[in-house]
């Protein structure tokens, strides 16, 4: 029988009392991020177990080279350029894409990758681009939209590779050695496609735990709980207490469509730098819809703001109060980084949820 959510955080609370140091866990999805503040569940935590938010949010993992080069694009005389939502405030080095849309350029948002292949379908004498951003979850519809713009002739379609691969960041992560981590709140999302098994590297190679959990907040309990006990009893191995969602090998038919459209590639991440295999590229038979290819596209040099530590939080080096925008001048009507504009970015989650700033309590939470 499941276990209630009181009789969870009471063997998560125990195990805490016998471990006489901080627990670090990591949840590298935004949704989680967003869902344990939300849901309360941080008031429910012991005092010596620490939550860190991760590079979760597809929108701010995302290389201001990239955000500059589709404002580049957006620029160009007749061209559509289809977006997510959230892509549209993100700033870069000349404004944004909802500012340039302001200022006239055709600029569309999307719910679906098929939205935009039919954009470009009923405007055939313009060039469609279609800003690929995001982690498994969303990697297939891109693979999907691709292969229908091959299937059905649609030449003027193609899309600017921005997608991630998640594995390969919590690696860069623990390699780099900047934080210290005991374990990780695996993401349901990305784990429906890559299968809980993907992270048996993580705790292979560097022996840190790893629980795949749902959103809910028995869920993520769930999750905190398996975590911590792996810390109490000295082991670290990959759990998975989603099971009714997420299995072993993940959803194949979707691992097949990636695999046929994309080959991994070296890409950069915000703040992480160049991370090896860790993004898609088109695979040779569709590299003819790539955008880089088809518009000569090259990219400069990240150009962050310097008092925007949206870097550091994303990488779980600090958190969203200690940095001196926060609140002030940064806000999600005003952001200064994609941190605070994207619904999964921790710092819009601690703007809604968690606004306690340093300056006025001395402590961070």
């Amino acid at each position: 029988m499941s276990r209630t959510i009181d009789e969870l955080r009471a063997d998560l609370t125990a195990r805490c009392a016998r471990i006489d140091r901080t627990i670090k866990i990591m949840e590298v999805c935004g949704t989680h991020t967003v869902s344990i503040f939300r849901s309360g569940l941080r008031s429910m935590l012991p005092e010596n177990l620490r939550l860190i938010s991760g590079p979760g949010c597809p929108v701010c993992v995302t290389a201001q080279r990239h955000i500059d080069a589709a404002i580049e694009l957006a620029t160009h005389e007749n061209l559509i350029l289809a977006t997510y939502g959230d892509m549209m405030r993100v700033p870069g080095k000349l404004g944004s894409l909802e500012g340039l849309r302001a200022g006239g350029a055709d600029i569309r948002v999307v719910n679906s990758t098929q939205t935009a292949v039919d954009l470009a379908k009923s405007n055939p004498t313009r060039p469609v681009v279609f800003l690929a951003v995001g982690f498994e979850t969303t990697t297939p519809a891109t693979a999907a939209a691709v292969i229908a713009a091959e299937r059905e002739g649609v030449e003027n379609f193609s899309v600017l590779m921005c997608h991630k691969l998640v594995v390969p960041a919590m690696l860069a992560l623990l390699q780099a050695g900047d934080v210290p981590l005991d374990g990780f709140l695996c993401p349901g999302h990305v784990s429906v496609i890559i299968g809980a098994a993907a992270y048996k590297p993580v705790v292979e190679q560097h022996k840190k735990a790893c629980v795949v959990a749902g959103f809910e907040a028995t869920q993520m309990m769930q999750g905190l709980t398996h975590l911590v006990a792996q810390v109490d009893e000295g082991r670290a191995d990959l759990e998975n207490v989603y099971k009714a969602v997420v299995n072993d090998a993940g959803n194949t038919v979707a691992q097949e469509l990636m695999d046929k459209v994309f080959v991994p590639a070296d890409t950069p991440w915000r703040a992480l730098g160049t991370i090896p295999m860790s993004g898609l590229e088109l695979a040779p038979a569709y590299s003819r819809f790539d955008a880089v290819g088809r518009f000569g596209l090259t990219f400069g040099e990240d150009e962050d703001n310097p008092a925007c530590r949206c870097g550091e939080v994303i990488q779980g080096k600090t958190e969203p109060a200690d940095c001196s925008l926060f609140d002030n001048g940064c806000t999600p009507l005003t952001p200064i980084g994609p941190c605070m504009v994207s619904t999964e970015g921790t710092c819009a989650a601690w703007y809604k949820y968690h606004r306690v700033r340093p300056s006025t309590t001395g402590v961070t939470a």
